[in-house]
């Protein structure tokens, strides 16, 4: 089939062993089928059949745009999704070339995209932290996976039936591991207005802060209602980011949290630095807004005055693009590392052991932040008795013992944490723990190797065996 047949597409039509059933959409630079694989290319080994989505395949709509950004941001989707994996992005099924058919075949998401809760914005405050931390998460494993998604938007974010958020739609993605044409072939500034990156403006295209930039566009825009850049569409209607501040989230609706303000306007920052280090990090605060360090942004009631922003013009008329890097290279600079601790039943050794730990990590990787976990052990039923014991509060002590521990490691409060948190089984609560905030590495104790240990299986062996993570397990003999 040449490329001259695409715009004969039509219901029924077969090729390459797909069978078109129904066009779905029509979209500027692409039309998406719902389509039957009549070749069950789904068949796992052996010829046993594997759980298979609905699938959509994808044809560039190469006849009716002259726009050579359309066709090189499609070679470069075809070239991306075969790499990634997960619950977060789209299953890949296969893909045409340019010298017969171009389309991509992959798994059809149920859901409904982001786009349709814009339209009742402003959200109320919990649905905002929701969408948050579920697309940082989806951002951060994107991340993970070397690619950088570059057109975070309401369409190009979908939620599964779990919730879970997808991102869809990679033609403007870099991936550090393969060529990107974009930057190759192209010198404007590429993205959605509204949500596009200061540094993207400036032809930068590796910066994995820019995805969070764009969150913070979408995060503002559902807690208010208004987008916090209008929706510029030339190239010095987007330059005005690098110098222009948006009106602080409060001065639109005044029941918005100043964490959540404070949150919001640090994503938006124009120096990449001052932004959150990852997603991770974003997602983790979303969670933990208690543990937020306040700044002047949370309490901003208006726009800079004249002078700052023109001071920030000025520099921005001679600004060059940003030092470029890779994402793993942003991702490594900026764990979280968690040390669970359990200070109640430590010995000074250990407890000094597992800081000094701590410490060479923490220096290793300047960039980290620490979150000090304790769990508090309850019963399975009944009611804890323990939770006030000879007129102190069990919770409140554990906390202050974190802290004190804490103390020597002399961090700045915007790279620290602290946790107490009670469970039934105190292994499965670090793993969880881990795992719902996205830990990059985990140091805990062990008490040495005592028999009883051994039998019934100590906190730290089941932590080791269970976490995503990195686990560095500290050591003290037991006497």
């Amino acid at each position: 089939m040449q490329s001259s047949k695409q715009h004969k597409l039509q219901a029924g039509m077969e090729f390459d062993g797909y069978r078109l059933e129904e066009k779905l959409h029509t979209g500027g630079m692409a039309a998406l089928w719902r389509v039957t694989d009549l070749r069950e290319r789904h068949l796992g080994k052996q010829g046993m059949e594997t759980a298979v989505p609905p699938l959509i395949m994808k044809v560039p709509l190469l006849f009716s745009t002259d726009d050579p950004t359309a066709i090189v941001a499609f070679e470069v989707e075809q070239m991306i999704m075969p790499k990634l994996k997960g619950q977060h992005v789209p299953r890949y099924f296969g893909s045409g070339d340019f010298d017969e058919q171009p389309y991509i075949v992959m798994e059809q998401i149920a859901g409904e995209s982001l786009r349709s809760r814009f339209e009742q914005a402003p959200l109320p405050v919990d649905e905002v932290v929701s969408v948050g931390i579920r697309v940082a998460n989806a951002l951060q494993d994107l991340h993970k996976q070397h690619v950088i998604h570059l057109d975070i938007k309401p369409s190009n974010i979908m939620f599964r039936a779990d919730g879970v958020a997808v991102l869809i739609d990679f033609g403007l993605s870099r991936h550090d591991r393969l060529p990107d044409l974009l930057d190759e072939e192209f010198r404007l500034p590429m993205g959605t207005g509204p949500y596009i990156s200061p540094e993207q403006v400036l032809g930068v295209r590796n910066e994995p802060r820019s995805d969070l930039f764009s969150l913070g566009v979408l995060l503002y825009h559902l807690a208010t209602g208004e987008r916090p850049f209008g929706h510029p569409t030339s190239v010095s209607g987007l330059k005005k980011r690098l110098y222009r501040d948006p009106i602080p989230p409060r001065s639109h609706l005044a029941t918005i949290p100043a964490w959540l303000q404070e949150i919001i306007l640090r994503c938006l920052e124009v120096d990449p630095a001052a932004r959150f280090d990852t997603a991770a990090q974003l997602a983790f605060l979303l969670q933990h807004p208690d543990q937020l360090k306040l700044t002047a942004r949370a309490e901003k009631t208006a726009q800079d005055g004249y002078l700052s922003v023109l001071k920030r013009r000025l520099q921005a008329a001679g600004s060059e693009p940003v030092l470029q890097h890779s994402v793993s290279e942003q991702l490594s600079k900026a764990p979280i590392i968690v040390a669970a601790l359990d200070l109640a039943n430590s010995t000074e050794a250990l407890s000094e052991s597992l800081r000094n730990i701590t410490r060479r990590m923490l220096q290793t990787e300047p960039g980290a932040r620490l979150a000090c976990l304790t769990i508090r052990k309850t019963s399975r039923i009944g009611m804890d008795e323990s939770l006030i014991q000879q007129g102190e509060n069990i919770h409140v002590k554990q906390l202050v013992d974190l802290k004190h521990w804490a103390r020597p490691l002399n961090l700045s409060p915007d790279k620290i944490t602290f946790h107490v948190i009670e469970a039934t089984d105190p292994a499965n609560a670090i793993v969880d723990y881990a795992h719902n905030n996205g830990v990059d590495h985990i140091i805990i104790g062990s008490r040495g190797s005592s028999g009883i240990r051994r039998y019934l299986g100590s906190v730290s062996a089941q932590v080791v065996a269970e976490a995503e993570c990195t686990v560095t397990v500290v050591k003290s003999q037991a006497k």
